[in-house]
């Protein structure tokens, strides 16, 4: 499989600035398993010039986002300022975390928060536990919505024409042999997601990797991310993951949610995608 192309083909308007859509281009490129590139590797995943790919590279250089030993650059610390803004205005981290560390500490697995982006999730809050597990998730991490458990809670609370809209633009790949690539199919679990409030996926990501997730909700009860569970087929059944789990990720969410609707009569405000 070839490296995607990173810079975007958009429809140019007078407002749109084509230098800033490279430069972001540059910066993702930047990934799980490619921490440190050169600049032809950098040239190839954001499809820039290996021109255009230096002037950018040694701007981040001279702004203090990369570094570089002359040979291959890589990010630096600085460029968790770019995301700080968005995850400090967030506040789910500082209301969320506490539960979900008594929840890891109760089960003894992974639990995290993710928000919809496009058609994509993206991982807001994270507490993993000391289980190793193939797929690597920090923060930022980005799935797909359509074989997560999360992104189908975040599906079921679009409007219905804002999922009609996501369903036909989605392309549903088989990522494991379990993976629903049927659209009709998933729209059904979909509104099945809707009706019990809750999503399971087994294995439809990887291969071994169940999880069970539930809305997060703010103060007017408006779905606004969604928070997991997920363990490894061997040590959790789907009968575990759908009882015993899911009853301590309810609980965990009720609180979430609780604290979350205190912040907003307290005057607070919860800034989401």
């Amino acid at each position: 499989m070839g490296e995607p192309d990173l810079v975007a083909s958009h429809g140019p308007h007078s407002d749109y600035v084509r230098s800033l859509e490279r430069g972001l281009a540059v910066l993702r490129a930047f990934g799980p398993g490619r921490a440190g590139l050169t600049l032809s590797e950098v040239a190839r995943i954001t499809g820039l010039t290996r021109a255009a790919a230096r002037r950018f590279l040694l701007t981040l250089v001279e702004l203090g986002y990369v570094t570089t030993d002359e040979r291959r650059f890589s990010l630096s610390p600085r460029v968790l300022e770019l995301g700080y803004g968005y995850l400090s205005g967030l506040g789910l981290t500082d209301v969320a975390t506490p539960h979900l560390e008594e929840l890891v500490a109760a089960l003894r697995e992974s639990s995290s928060i993710a928000v919809l982006d496009g058609d994509d999730i993206v991982y807001v809050v994270r507490v993993p536990t000391t289980r190793i597990m193939t797929v690597t998730i920090t923060l930022g991490t980005r799935f797909p919505a359509y074989c997560t458990s999360m992104g189908r809670v975040l599906l079921a609370a679009l409007s219905p024409e804002r999922f009609d809209d996501y369903l036909a633009r989605v392309t549903l790949e088989p990522l494991t042999p379990r993976t629903v690539t049927d659209k009709a199919r998933l729209a059904a679990i979909v509104a099945e997601t809707r009706a019990r409030g809750y999503a399971l996926v087994d294995q439809e990501l990887e291969d071994g990797l169940r999880s069970v997730a539930v809305p997060i909700v703010d103060g007017r009860g408006t779905t606004v991310a969604a928070a997991n569970v997920s363990a490894h087929a061997s040590r959790v059944s789907l009968e575990e993951l759908r009882t015993r789990y899911l009853s301590c990720l309810r609980l965990a969410a009720e609180r979430i949610n609780a604290d979350l609707k205190r912040v907003a009569q307290a005057g607070g405000s919860l800034r989401v995608r």
